[in-house]
């Protein structure tokens, strides 16, 4: 591959990771026909940009603990097992509801599905849903602002807060990074108020998650998941993750994944 312009680059070098998961430095710079040091900058300044995190001789897109994916490598990942959940999900909400959708992924796919349920109120601080429902017939949509996070491509902060508690939906539709011993979990303190003052300001609360988040843990307890009316997981999800749930007596029901 030839050389290219630093930030073309390191575009590429970003699209890479975010398909393949992680790569090894060592494999980019070869990849990408520039010195290792020329590689660890550019990787310096994407986990900067919030886009991957580094571990010894190489980098990663995939989730910690303490640190979010980018919004780019969430849609890609689990993508059939969401649309599963989701296609469950759109079995709860009825003609005429005000829908209230957090910015994750999963949530995302039940938002293309919403306009076989019209007409409805749509509320949301996730620019993806936004930009996909503008032009959704028979949708009212409702844009929680805020500070932007391109990290999340939401809006957050204390003014989407304010703007969610002023507001009352019948249903809320949100997902997190993990769920394990009865709680959900996220690693950004920022992104977990927001999710709980959507918890707070809906009459009916349904959690989202793909088999990969159960049995994790991450930084911040998001809410205990008593606290949701309904939690819809894939059909890949392990016994023993179910047998949890069913310990901490959380209503729960598993969702089919399709072939597509």
């Amino acid at each position: 591959m030839g050389r290219q312009h630093p930030a073309s680059r390191r575009e590429a070098i970003a699209d890479h990771v975010l398909a393949r998961g992680e790569a090894a430095a060592a494999e980019l710079a070869e990849r990408f026909g520039v010195s290792l040091m020329t590689v660890h900058r550019d990787l310096d300044e994407l986990e900067r940009q919030g886009v991957v995190r580094k571990f010894r001789g190489g980098v990663t897109a995939q989730p910690s603990g303490v640190f979010e994916s980018n919004v780019a490598y969430r849609m890609k990942s689990m993508r059939h097992e969401k649309a599963g959940v989701a296609a469950r999900a759109l079995d709860l909400i009825e003609p005429g509801m005000a829908v209230m959708l957090d910015d994750s992924s999963t949530v995302l796919e039940l938002a293309r599905l919403l306009g076989r349920v019209t007409p409805l109120t749509v509320v949301t601080n996730f620019l993806e849903a936004l930009t996909l429902l503008s032009t959704e017939r028979g949708i009212h949509l409702i844009a929680l602002g805020g500070d932007y996070d391109p990290l999340h491509s939401s809006f957050l902060g204390v003014a989407c807060v304010e703007a969610v508690q002023s507001l009352r939906a019948d249903i809320s539709f949100t997902s997190t990074s993990a769920a394990s011993a009865g709680f959900a979990y996220h690693q950004e303190q920022h992104i977990v108020s927001v999710k709980r003052a959507m918890l707070d300001s809906a009459a009916r609360n349904i959690l989202l998650l793909d088999h990969s988040k159960l049995g994790r843990t991450a930084l911040h307890r998001f809410a205990p998941l008593s606290r949701f009316d309904l939690v819809l997981i894939d059909d890949g999800a392990p016994a023993d993750a179910r047998r949890e749930l069913d310990e901490h007596k959380i209503p729960y029901q598993v969702c089919t994944v399709g072939d597509t």
